[in-house]
Order: C-alpha cells, then structure tokens, then sequence
C-alpha cells in the first residue's frame, strides 16, 4: 500500500469515530477529534468546536450513516483534505440525507485532528 493510501485509510478511520459519536452521543469523543480552532461551514452556518461538540448535550443526533465515494488531497505531511459522500439517517426522523463532505485534517503534536469540515447537502441542484 502506497503511503498515501495509508494517510486515506487512518483518516477515513479517524472521520468514522467522528460519525459514530454523532450516533452514540458522545461528545468526549467528538470533541477529541476537533482541534480547539475547529471551524465547521455547515448549511446552517458556521460553527466552532463548541457548537459541533455541544449537539450532542441532548444525546445521539445519527442513527446510522455510509460514508462512500472516498478521496484525499494530500497537502504536505501535516495536512490532508478528506473528501467523501455521507448517507445519514438523523434520530428520530425515517428519510436518509446526502452530504458531500470535506474535512481538513492536520497532523499537531500528538497527532492528526480535523480543523474543519465543510457540509454540502447533495440537493440536485445545478450549480450557477
């Protein structure tokens, strides 16, 4: 395996631990996995740390999600940009969402932790 498949696979691992404290609810380790100046592009706004941590104060906010479609741009050796395709299923709701995402991962002093994410829903729509 090539050195970049390797980044692929331990970041996708690492964006996987995010997904699943979303549908556990918990926030220790979600807030693990962003950097204190997190910074999140979201369809509702922007959001730091705190706020993508604190979703999780009233519990799980994920059933279930598929990450798929996967690709790295490598920038360097201390920062990569994961780009996926997440299918999700919010708690409480029974219609799955789309969301093309990228996240931007840096490798700090105690190793890799994602400083942002950008969240596009996938609508259909052409772009203008």
């Amino acid at each position: 395996m090539n050195q970049i498949s390797e980044r692929l696979q331990a970041l996708l691992a690492l964006e996987t631990q995010v997904w699943n404290a979303l549908v556990t609810g918990d926030g220790s380790a979600d807030a693990a996995m962003l950097s204190e100046d997190f910074l999140g592009v979201y369809p509702d706004g922007f959001a730091g740390k705190e706020a993508h941590v604190g979703q999780l104060d009233g519990g799980a906010t994920v059933a279930d999600f598929r990450l798929s479609d996967v690709h790295l741009r490598d920038a360097g050796e201390a920062a990569a940009l994961l780009i996926y395709r997440a299918d999700f299923l919010r708690v409480g709701h029974d219609s799955w969402e789309t969301m093309l995402v990228s996240s931007l991962w840096e490798k700090r002093p105690g190793g890799w932790i994602n400083s942002f994410s950008q969240d596009t829903p996938l609508t259909g729509d052409a772009v203008v």
